[in-house]
């Protein structure tokens, strides 16, 4: 039964890791807003409402906001009766054993190395768009794959992917303060995006496409609240 051992609910057992702490609450807060703001809020906002909620997009972004209120209480009172660096893998050793945590330890890697991936070839068909209003053109051969009848997905090497993966790997092994402060300047500069949008958006709200409100009832509220 050793797999399935569990350690002590004790905060204080978690804190001798030999991590400088040198984070304040309000690098923190910018750190959790950061991971919050991503670039679906610039494109899946406009899909959801264009396809599931209607205008009744607004409830969606209530529902959603309770789902992540009640996950954001949870992480808030393991982060406070046990501490430590592990996050969901420190939860799971002192609650359900060393088991169910080593398995949660490898979950959490696939997931920030297929995110990594993921928001790296995003970034990159970004980069595409906006060299593309300034009328230049990347060559797909260094950003994203091709398709054609004849020879099928053509695989290239995402060149721009991988200078921003390697850019801010530089960044993280620099120190954790001077990534903060990239994340702090991103942050602002999301944060004033969003800012623009809704000031300049307002002027060009017309009441009449209000309706129908619902389109699709309940279902594409809720499904356009999974969406953002």
């Amino acid at each position: 039964m050793s797999l399935l051992r569990t350690k002590p609910i004790n905060a204080d057992m978690y804190c001798d890791t030999g991590l400088r702490r040198c984070l304040t609450a309000f690098d923190l807060t910018l750190l959790g807003i950061g991971a919050i703001i991503g670039a679906g809020i610039f494109v899946l906002t406009g899909i959801a409402a264009a396809t599931k909620a209607g205008p009744a997009i607004v409830l969606s972004f209530v529902v959603s906001g309770f789902a992540c209120a009640f996950s954001a209480l949870a992480y808030a009172e393991l982060a406070s009766s046990i501490g430590g660096c592990g996050s969901a893998y420190g939860y799971a050793y002192a609650g359900l054993g060393e088991l169910v945590a080593w398995i949660i330890g490898w979950d959490l890697i696939l997931e920030y190395a297929v995110s990594n991936m993921a928001v790296a070839v995003g970034f990159s068909a970004y980069i595409d768009s906006l060299l593309r209003g300034f009328g230049l053109h990347l060559s797909n051969r260094w950003t994203t794959p091709t398709y054609t009848p004849a020879t099928g997905w053509t695989t290239h090497y995402n060149l721009v992917g991988f200078i921003i993966v390697m850019l801010l790997t530089v960044l993280l092994v620099v120190g954790i303060r001077e990534s903060a402060g990239a994340n702090t300047i991103m942050v602002a500069i999301k944060l004033a995006a969003i800012l623009a949008f809704v000031y300049f958006g307002s002027h060009f709200i017309k009441p009449v496409n209000w309706k129908p409100f619902m389109p699709n009832g309940w279902q594409g509220v809720l499904t356009g609240g999974a969406i953002v």
